[in-house]
């Protein structure tokens, strides 16, 4: 069973500044020979509120010739309650009315493949509490399946036991109660995006992989983390374990977000400036 992952592709009508990398990308993927492709979110620039953004990428999605499923981003859902553009009813309408569920889990090869929205961990809400008790439920009837789970954000960053890091891993209450779950059962994989960097690890005996960006790379905006900038996929091959690769996708351009954020995401310029 082989699985493409995708990630962070940012694709926008009216902001196309990355749209020119999907020809390359889904070229690529036509000739993979996979039986599935995972998106693992921020599938938009902004389809938190716009209706065409989705509308928009999800046509470029259907080009694919190999079934495809999809969690959200935080460009796709929104974010944390203190952001911009927090999770909230509007925002997870949008996205389940126009590209479709929010988790979701396929069997297959004697797996079961989860997606997770992680946009829905750290608000302590009713929709966190039925993901938490649908996945549960995943893990539970599993059957004799080995496990791979998908999400947008990743577990941590640095560490496991870290600290909370705001915007860029599952927040600590919520990770621990994860960490749990993937201990209770046969958890092989956890793959993930959101970071735009791309790194392979573990936390005890699972494979953890944050898929490299379709879109761009991160200059001096944000601190180093581990792993390196590159702009691909990763090929996930699952048998009785999991190998996965991660690919520097020929063909495609490794936008650099620094040179471009005041037209893309001018407001995270505005989440930088200094409060006088």
């Amino acid at each position: 069973m082989k699985i493409i992952q995708i990630t962070d592709t940012h694709f926008s009508p009216g902001k196309p500044h990355f749209n020119g990398n999907w020809a390359p990308l889904l070229s690529w993927i036509e000739e993979t020979g996979a039986d599935l492709i995972v998106h693992t979110g921020d599938l938009t620039v902004d389809g938190a509120d716009q209706d065409e953004d989705i509308v928009f990428s999800m046509d470029l999605m259907r080009q694919v010739s190999i079934p495809m499923l999809i969690v959200p981003g935080n460009h796709d859902v929104g974010h944390l309650k203190d952001s911009d553009q927090p999770v909230n009813a509007e925002r997870l309408a949008r996205w389940r009315s126009l590209a479709g569920p929010d988790r979701w889990l396929e069997d297959a090869a004697g797996w079961r493949f989860i997606g997770l929205n992680a946009l829905l961990l750290g608000h302590q809400d009713d929709e966190e509490e039925a993901q938490f008790e649908w996945l549960e439920r995943a893990l539970a009837d599993r059957a004799g399946r080995r496990v791979a789970l998908f999400a947008h954000k990743p577990l941590f960053v640095d560490a496991p036991d870290e600290g909370d890091t705001g915007y860029w891993s599952v927040r600590p209450v919520q990770r621990r109660r994860l960490y749990d779950l993937i201990a209770a059962h046969d958890v092989a994989l956890f793959a993930s995006g959101h970071l735009h960097w791309a790194w392979q690890g573990g936390f005890g005996n699972t494979r953890l992989t944050w898929g490299p960006s379709a879109a761009f790379i991160i200059d001096k905006m944000e601190r180093e983390m581990p792993g390196e900038r590159l702009i691909g996929a990763v090929i996930h091959e699952f048998d009785r374990s999991v190998a996965s690769a991660i690919v520097a996708v020929p063909g495609m351009t490794a936008h650099v977000l620094d040179d471009v954020v005041h037209e893309v995401y001018p407001q995270a310029l505005k989440q930088r400036e200094p409060v006088e």
